[in-house]
């Protein structure tokens, strides 16, 4: 079947979804998004991810484009059209439509809202997963509130290109002292010799990942200890293990960086303990389709 979109209260073919030239998303980047996995028909960890697109409209001062009940009946209508039962929920809310100018308009205007579906393979990831991926640094030049989760991704664009070139699947961002900050489009882990989870600390210079969350209540629950702090590249290649978490992948195991093995090069037992259990403590919806 044709892929349905939902644009600005309307449900269109995909092959016909369009905004408005003068939206400030596609003018300035003046935009968040949210990324929600759907597993066997539906939501997972929907409540988290509509707090942090709240959280983020808050910062950059856009208004809610409807009620958050009425935004959810909005979701679980485009899943439902699209008949996507494993796959990713994309959802969009720009400041809206405006003449070009670099200040807020003068008169406030309806934000704009694009929710999109699309089905992802399980098989494919899985099979990922089981050969885990490479990663590469690379120097982390984006701006300084990645903790809101905005639509300007050149900077994350650019990494990723870079890691594709160089034959790899993702690329850690490296701060100015020299520490990982995070992924592309993803957080950065490590298990230590000692069988301890590092990840970076939640602060403006990384997106708190909804995955990220989640993996340390899995962690709490098998009693493995996760200790938040910066570590370096060196530090990572001389890991145990290493992954990384999305909603896209869950945790995927990182077997090489910059070329270098981590650990045995392959995916390590404490990585594929925590990706086993992830959607055991993930919040799992009603079943939609």
């Amino acid at each position: 079947m044709s892929r349905i979109a939902y644009v600005n209260g309307r449900y269109v073919p995909f092959a016909q979804a369009c905004v408005h030239i003068e939206d400030r998303g596609y003018q300035l980047g003046d935009g968040v998004y949210e990324v929600c996995e759907i597993r066997d028909g539906a939501f997972v960890d929907e409540r988290r991810h509509l707090e942090r697109l709240a959280r983020s409209l808050a910062a950059l001062r856009i208004s809610e484009p409807m009620p958050f009940a009425s935004l959810r009946h909005v979701l679980r209508e485009t899943a439902r059209r699209n008949r996507v039962t494993d796959g990713l929920l994309y959802l969009q809310i720009t400041r809206g439509v405006a003449r070009r100018d670099h200040g807020f308009p003068d008169k406030p205007v309806k934000p704009s809202l694009v929710v999109t579906v699309r089905a992802l393979d399980r098989k494919k990831i899985e099979a990922s997963a089981m050969a885990g991926i490479s990663v590469i640094s690379v120097p982390d030049d984006r701006w300084g509130r990645v903790d809101i989760k905005t639509i300007g991704l050149l900077p994350n664009v650019l990494a990723r290109q870079a890691a594709k070139d160089a034959g790899a699947k993702d690329a850690w961002l490296v701060d100015e002292d020299g520490f990982v900050t995070e992924g592309a489009s993803s957080n950065a882990w490590l298990v230590t010799k000692e069988g301890v989870l590092l990840t970076r600390p939640s602060s403006n210079r990384i997106l708190t990942g909804i995955t990220m969350t989640v993996i340390k209540e899995v962690a709490a629950s098998l009693q493995i200890r996760v200790e938040e702090r910066a570590f370096t590249v060196a530090e990572a290649k001389a890991a145990a293990e290493a992954f990384l978490s999305s909603a896209t992948q869950t945790v995927m195991p990182v077997v090489a960086i910059d070329g270098s093995p981590v650990g045995s090069g392959k995916p390590g037992p404490v990585t594929m303990r925590l990706r086993e259990a992830f959607h055991r403590r993930a919040e799992i919806g009603l079943r939609i389709i």
